[in-house]
C-alpha cells in the first residue's frame, strides 16, 4: 500500500521581509531539527513518519529574490499536487504564502484558510511593496483565492489592517481571553499557515518581529486538533535562525511540520 505523501518544499527567501533579514536561512534549520536524532518521528496522535505517511523532502527552490520567484514557487507546488502529494512549504518569510496558495487554489478551488500570526499581513502594500511579507493575505483575498480567512493570534491590528479585515470579511479571533474553542471548526478545502511569531516569544524567540502576549504551543496544537476538514496545503514561516536560542524555535517548527502532516493524513488530505 502506498503511504500518503506530504511534500516538503523549502522556500529560502526573505527579500520581501521588513526590518530584518534571516528567514531565508530557515528551511535548512527546520530540516536539521526535523531529522535530528534528538527526537523521533512520532506525532501526538500516534501517527509516525515513515510508518503512516512519508515526508517527501523536495529540497529548496533555487530562488533568485526577484518577482519571477513567485511563478517558480507556484509551479513547484503545483507539481507536488500533480504527483499526488500535499504541499507543506518551509519558509522563508510570509510573502511566499501567496504564490503557494495560488497553486493550491488552482487545484482545489476557493480555500478556507486558518492563519496563525501576531500580525494580520493585510496591508494593501507595505513600504510600497505589494509583495511584502506584511501583505500576502490582502493579495490572496483580493484575488479571490480564499472564501474564508480565519486569523488566530493577532495582536497588532492597526487602523489600516482593521479596515482591510472589514473589507475582506476576515474573521479575527482576539487574543484577549483566548481559548482554543473560540476558533471555529472549519470546512474544507483547508489551508493552514503558521507564522511562528504568532506564538509567544517566550516559546518561539527565533523570529524577526517578536510580539509579547502570544499563543502557547499547546494552544496552537489544540486548535489544530479540533479541525476535521481536509487539509490541502500548509506552510510554516518566519523562523529567523539569527535570533534563535539553542535551536528552540527550529525544534518547534519541526514539531509543527510533523503535526501538520499528521493532521493532513488524519483528515484524509
Amino acid at each position: 500500500m502506498t503511504l500518503p505523501s506530504i511534500a516538503l518544499i523549502g522556500l529560502p527567501s526573505d527579500v520581501n521581509s521588513s526590518f530584518e533579514r534571516g528567514p531565508a536561512l530557515a528551511p535548512a534549520a527546520i530540516r536539521a531539527a526535523l531529522w535530528s536524532d534528538r527526537g523521533n518521528m512520532a506525532c501526538e496522535d500516534g501517527l509516525e513518519v515513515g510508518l503512516d505517511f512519508t515526508l517527501d523532502d523536495r529540497g529548496d527552490l533555487a530562488l533568485r529574490e526577484v518577482p519571477e520567484d513567485d511563478a517558480a514557487i507556484t509551479a513547484a507546488v503545483a507539481a507536488s499536487i500533480a504527483d499526488g502529494a500535499t504541499p507543506l512549504a518551509l519558509g522563508g518569510d510570509h510573502a511566499m504564502t501567496h504564490p503557494v496558495v495560488r497553486a493550491v487554489h488552482a487545484a482545489h478551488g476557493p480555500l478556507t484558510i486558518l492563519h496563525f500570526d501576531a500580525h494580520p499581513d493585510l496591508y494593501d502594500r507595505f513600504e510600497d511593496n505589494p509583495r511584502s511579507h506584511a501583505s500576502p493575505f490582502a493579495q490572496i483575498m483580493e484575488a479571490g483565492l480564499a472564501s474564508r480567512l480565519v486569523q488566530v493570534g493577532i495582536r497588532t491590528l492597526n487602523a489600516h489592517c482593521r479596515a482591510q479585515a472589514a473589507r475582506f470579511g476576515v474573521e479575527i479571533v482576539p487574543m484577549a481571553d483566548f481559548t482554543p474553542d473560540r476558533v471555529p471548526v472549519l470546512e474544507g478545502p483547508l489551508y493552514i499557515s503558521i507564522d511562528l511569531d504568532g506564538i509567544d516569544p517566550s516559546e518561539a524567540p527565533g523570529v524577526s518581529h517578536p510580539e509579547p502576549g502570544g499563543l502557547t504551543v499547546r494552544e496552537v496544537l489544540a486548535v489544530l486538533r479540533r479541525q476535521r476538514a481536509r487539509v490541502v496545503g500548509a506552510d510554516v514561516v518566519e523562523l529567523n535562525p539569527r535570533f534563535d536560542q539553542n535551536e528552540r524555535t527550529a525544534i518547534l517548527a519541526a514539531k509543527l511540520v510533523r503535526e501538520l502532516a499528521a493532521l493532513t493524513v488524519r483528515n484524509g488530505g
